[in-house]
């Protein structure tokens, strides 16, 4: 008898007997499973947005994860028609973190069916990803996340240009303890420069809003090996703040999607302060 052989970073999924080809939501539930993560959906204007959440002490803080943008594009001219990530590195990055009480957010239209979201069109994986009503969205999905553990601090991780909502979504709230972001979008219009691609129009830019959240302890993570979010853009928010709560550091051999999981557990022992 031939091993069961799962691959966490595509989406095969191999049995006795051959492969088979799974869904983007199965892939998904095979992540949170073992972390013992369950599946929600949050109703947020005008969204109705995919959580996974494991919340087992109602007095500890909770550490909220962000998805990145997915798979918005099919390649550099053609847009998917459905953002949801073939590989969730925001959920995967939640479910190696050990504390109490976790949840992660997918960003508007991943994991979601379309007919319970109709707004859903391509403009919010593509310009409008981080557009005001997807900020407000995704912080009113934070605020239902906060009623769960009613007087605790909220601290926010973020992948990619969940790192940006991240940023945004702080920038709204006072119950905000900790940011970190993992090879975070935190810049899109360099980003976007350095890349030789359309700008973002329609959509806020986290940098603009570094001077108000620069009390609030942060780390942003860049991998030395990422071409698509280079580590030049952590830096440039991290001056931007001009704070001694905000820094970033690098991840030797990490690049845009790899090599952060293995990473993570230690990389939580680094905790944010403003010393």
């Amino acid at each position: 008898m031939r091993a069961i052989r799962i691959t966490l970073a595509g989406v095969s999924l191999c049995l006795t007997g051959g492969c088979a080809t799974i869904d983007r939501d199965a892939h998904a539930d095979l992540l949170a499973k073992p972390a013992q993560m369950s599946r929600m959906q949050m109703n947020t204007d005008p969204f109705v947005l995919t959580s996974f959440v494991r919340i087992s002490d109602h007095s500890q803080p909770v550490t909220i994860y962000i998805e990145g943008d997915g798979l918005a594009w099919l390649s550099r001219t053609e847009v998917s028609r459905d953002p949801t990530p073939k590989n969730a590195l925001g959920l995967a990055l939640a479910a190696v973190d050990p504390a109490a009480n976790v949840v992660y957010l997918a960003r508007p239209c991943q994991f979601t069916e379309q007919a319970r979201s109709p707004i859903c069109n391509l403009t919010y994986w593509t310009a409008k990803r981080f557009s005001p009503e997807v900020i407000a969205a995704m912080n009113q999905a934070v605020d239902q996340v906060a009623a769960q553990v009613p007087g605790q601090k909220l601290n926010l991780v973020g992948y990619s240009g969940g790192g940006a909502v991240a940023v945004l979504v702080a920038a709204r709230r006072q119950d905000v303890a900790s940011i970190r972001t993992v090879a975070g979008n935190l810049d899109h219009a360099e980003v976007n420069r350095l890349a030789k691609v359309s700008q973002l129009s329609g959509s806020l830019n986290a940098i603009d809003v570094a001077g108000q959240v620069a009390k609030i302890p942060q780390i942003h993570y860049s991998g030395t090996d990422d071409p698509i979010v280079p580590p030049a853009i952590a830096q440039r928010f991290t001056q931007a703040s001009a704070s001694a709560c905000v820094r970033w550091m690098t991840m030797p051999g990490a690049d845009h999607e790899n090599g952060w999981t293995g990473l993570w557990r230690e990389a939580l022992d680094v905790v944010p302060n403003c010393d």
